[in-house]
């Protein structure tokens, strides 16, 4: 079969790909702006999520090691170490919020894509339409099997931190650091400042758990999928924090507080006026590479459920490339209807509605993932390193409480609702495993 073949499996780059291009998407590039007014505490504000976020990424390398076949990543995790219900509204949530979080990509590439061709920014139809062609663009690749789609997240990801990296390196060579005072400008304590600059930067490093979930398309995955989601981190971390430390050294903070475009203009002061434009591709190209590797995992996480029996079974159904290709289907006929809402002046609050929630959901499986790590390691008898591990649960899970927190008592309320509202689902097709 082909999963026995290494040809029809992606390796250590392309799984670290997948990592960084799920995690970097458009809204990195506007970060710099919405952080310049707390001063550049903002800075210490990335560190912290950036730690956090390694405690994360050290419990899912961890589990890769310790179910290196278990396809789907947080689903799998969940439903082995949980039991099935666990699982299967960690699969129910994850699939609901990445559809509201590809919608948003999708706008984001088209906003990016109005530096070059005015015309999306005011005739409604051209932009739904150019919306919609890189949608199915990216879902017609995907249906050509992992392999075809790590390429071009390779290829997207190289090209996304590219621009990132030429403002982040070549504006440590135009810094002032007088911009960088003063140090906290929030009007609170320090730690206050940390505090609320590290909810909004917590955000940034969703997608630390990608190239857990096509484990079963990876080689060697014990290996390969533990030292991705490590070096994945390692490479975000670093254009994250390198980038904002650049753009907040090169524009005042009253400046940098009022930018729409803070990489562009840091990147005009480098290298000239016409360097707009290419960030602005970068741009666009960051949206498109992490709507790749999301409609990626829009397919594997479903398929995992369904094999499992715990989502319809036509989930389960492979095409001739061996990809789960209704999962993937479906979720660009769902993002399909959102960009429509989001174009129609009536529904943008439902839109917005709708990805408030979304956010929780997204947060669900880390929780589930980091409890159900010590129950999995206890279930395969491992007998070393039960200290450093209960202290990684620890640390892990008050992280991803925290970041559950930050996304407000609106996100939780709504986020649990439409968790509750698969529950109806999960009843039904337990009583038909039950009663086959």
């Amino acid at each position: 079969m082909a999963e026995s073949s290494t040809k029809n499996k992606i390796g250590l780059w392309t799984s670290t790909s997948l990592v960084v291009g799920n995690m970097i998407g458009a809204g990195v590039f506007l970060m710099p702006a919405a952080m310049a007014s707390f001063g550049s505490v903002g800075l210490l504000g990335w560190l912290f999520s950036g730690i956090g976020s390694f405690f994360l990424a050290k419990v899912f390398a961890n589990l890769s090691k310790l179910l290196p076949h278990g396809i789907g990543g947080p689903y799998a995790y969940s439903q082995s170490g949980l039991g099935d219900f666990a699982g299967f509204l960690m699969a129910w949530g994850y699939f609901i919020s990445n559809c509201g979080g590809l919608t948003s990509l999708v706008i984001s590439f088209i906003g990016a894509m109005s530096t070059f061709f005015p015309i999306l920014l005011t005739n409604t139809t051209v932009a739904v339409i150019t919306g919609l062609s890189m949608l199915w663009l990216l879902t017609y690749i995907n249906s050509r099997g992992v392999v075809t789609s790590g390429k071009v997240q390779l290829i997207t990801t190289i090209l996304k931190i590219t621009p990132l990296l030429l403002v982040a390196v070549g504006g440590l060579f135009f810094i002032k650091f007088k911009y960088f005072l003063p140090f906290n400008n929030s009007g609170g304590s320090v730690l206050t400042a940390i505090g609320a600059t590290g909810a909004m930067t917590m955000f940034s490093y969703l997608g630390i758990e990608s190239a857990t979930i096509p484990a079963g398309n990876v080689t060697n995955p014990g290996k390969t999928i533990s030292r991705a989601t490590i070096l994945g981190l390692f490479i975000t971390a670093t254009v994250y924090i390198l980038g904002s430390f650049s753009v907040m050294g090169m524009i005042p903070a009253h400046t940098l507080e009022h930018s729409v475009t803070p990489y562009a203009d840091a990147a005009a002061i480098i290298y000239g006026n016409s360097a707009r434009y290419w960030v602005s591709a970068g741009v666009a190209i960051a949206a498109f590479g992490a709507l790749n590797g999301w409609i990626l995992v829009q397919g594997q996480v479903p398929y995992a459920t369904a094999t499992d029996k715990l989502f319809p079974p036509i989930f389960g159904k492979l095409n001739k490339k061996g990809v789960p290709y209704f999962g993937i289907l479906l979720n660009a006929i769902i993002i399909s209807v959102f960009i429509g809402m989001n174009y129609t002046k009536g529904l943008v609050e439902q839109f917005k509605f709708f990805l408030l929630f979304a956010t929780l959901t997204s947060l669900i499986p880390f929780l589930f993932s980091v409890a159900a790590y010590p129950i999995i390691r206890a279930r395969k008898k491992t007998t070393s390193g039960w200290t450093a591990a209960l202290i990684l649960t620890f640390l892990a899970f008050v992280y991803t409480i925290w970041m559950i927190a930050g996304t407000g008592k609106d996100a939780v309320y709504y986020g649990f609702l439409i968790l509750m509202l698969g529950v109806p689902l999960y009843m039904w097709l337990a009583y038909k495993k039950e009663n086959v």
